[in-house]
């Protein structure tokens, strides 16, 4: 299976997330940069807010592909002991690596929310959403940080990810939700057609048009609310038997 882009990946995984459209619970957060294309889709689909909750990956030196670990939003770290031990990580590097990460995750979060804070995700369902994922280290991270906020139910929703993988992340969530999760796996690149990289302000972008989707639905709401209230006041102030003279046919 191959998807065209992350807009085309996220509509077929919003088709799997068909359980928690309409819901007021839920709340839908990419992981940039490219997750948050992936859920942009996935949070317009089902009606719900959407922001981003940066994780990243802890890369080898000289291998950074490799991960050694991961950090996500929160300071929580989780480290791939196999890894460095099989690879004789010094200890140094490790926190030298870790600290770097730690600043750009502050500056992505300051970006690409410009000062606004998260949204809530204590008692709320959440949708954690990325464009693939290969290893798990960094997901897991975000995992693991997440379940600190308390959030009432976890779904962790991605296109791809190798069959191991999510094996071993299942038990990590209340729900996971993947459109395709093959048994061979090279790179989540391999399964796009066009797998360009995301800028930061495509990410900025993304996240003030859903913001604004949601601004609209809220006073679309509020006005269908007042309509409401008008009518029922004047139920109650002229009867059904007794219409006034300007409603009457």
């Amino acid at each position: 299976m191959t998807f065209a882009d992350r807009a085309e990946a996220g509509r077929q995984l919003a088709q799997k997330l068909a359980s928690y459209f309409g819901r007021a619970d839920v709340v839908v957060l990419g992981i940039p940069r490219g997750g948050v294309i992936v859920a942009s889709e996935v949070a317009q689909a089902l009606g719900a807010p959407l922001d981003v909750f940066v994780s990243r990956k802890l890369g080898v030196p000289g291998q950074e592909e490799l991960a050694f670990g991961a950090l996500a939003s929160g300071g929580v770290r989780v480290l791939d002991q196999d890894i460095i031990c099989e690879l004789n990580i010094p200890d140094a590097p490790i926190e030298r690596i870790s600290e770097q990460v730690r600043t750009e995750i502050d500056r992505r979060e300051q970006a690409y929310r410009d000062g606004k804070p998260a949204l809530t995700v204590e008692s709320k369902t959440v949708v954690l959403v990325d464009d693939g994922i290969a290893t798990g280290s960094s997901t897991l991270a975000a995992i693991k940080t997440l379940k600190q906020m308390r959030p009432a139910r976890l779904v962790l929703a991605v296109p791809v990810a190798p069959a191991s993988t999510c094996k071993r992340l299942r038990d990590d969530v209340d729900d996971l939700v993947c459109v395709h999760s093959p048994e061979r796996f090279y790179a989540i690149g391999q399964f796009y057609e066009n797998f360009a990289q995301v800028t930061d302000e495509e990410v900025i972008e993304v996240l003030r048009r859903a913001a604004q989707r949601g601004e609209a639905a809220r006073g679309a709401a509020a006005g269908s609310t007042g309509d409401s209230v008008v009518d029922e006041a004047s139920r109650e102030s002229f009867p059904a038997s007794d219409p006034p003279g300007w409603i009457q046919d």
